[in-house]
């Protein structure tokens, strides 16, 4: 039990440094930063917020006058803003849930003449919380900690998966009996047609030698 916990201790200053080392690597933006292109500054911010605890919406462009292409683009935080406020079509309706809470953490990037992209302005403060990587690690390492309800969960998903099993044969079986029924009554159905076939057959033959006679 305590060389257990002593292990979990371990896995859960591991899991931290892990994430000190994560956040002390992540590359922030700064004015002047340079791009090849508006997508590689898509990617790069894209990858900044998910390294910082963020998602990244793409929000407003502007277009070059002379030849219509994109020359401008901001990048934000998708909290950015606020939802319009609707009536309500129904008092039993739920309100949706609130997503967007007016933060201004952005980018802007802006192609120069000599075809890069350059970040002319950033925010990095954000007015809400920000998803925490520790949290999550510290969730993972809880897990780890608990093998026994590991087991539990192996055991109890590996009983659903075979009463499942046990329920697909017996359908399995009840469907081969009643295709069997169909083919006998379809084999029984076309013995029945021939018979019928051949009836009539011998009525045509009957008839065309007694219209011979007379």
């Amino acid at each position: 039990m305590e060389g257990n916990l002593l292990r979990g201790k371990d896995v859960v200053e591991t899991m931290e440094n892990i994430v000190t080392e994560e956040a002390s690597s992540v590359v922030e933006p700064f004015i002047g930063m340079e791009f090849e292109s508006e997508e590689a500054a898509k990617s790069f911010y894209d990858s900044y917020a998910k390294s910082t605890g963020f998602v990244m919406r793409v929000d407003a462009f502007r277009r070059s006058m002379r030849d219509g292409t994109v020359v401008w683009r901001k990048l934000v935080c998708n909290k950015e803003g606020f939802r319009r406020s609707r009536p309500r079509r129904s008092e039993s309706r739920k309100p949706r849930a609130i997503t967007r809470e007016g933060c201004k953490a952005l980018i802007v990037v802006k192609k120069d003449k000599s075809g890069k992209w350059i970040v002319t302005k950033f925010v990095k403060e954000h007015n809400h919380p920000l998803l925490s990587l520790l949290a999550n690690a510290r969730r993972s390492s809880h897990i780890s900690q608990s093998p026994d309800e590991k087991d539990a969960k192996i055991r109890e998903l590996s009983t659903e998966l075979s009463r499942e099993r046990k329920r697909c044969a017996a359908l399995q079986q009840q469907l081969d009996m009643v295709l069997n029924v169909m083919e006998e009554h379809a084999n029984h159905l076309s013995v029945n047609i021939n018979n019928v076939i051949q009836s009539v057959k011998e009525i045509e033959s009957i008839t065309f030698t007694k219209s011979l006679i007379s």
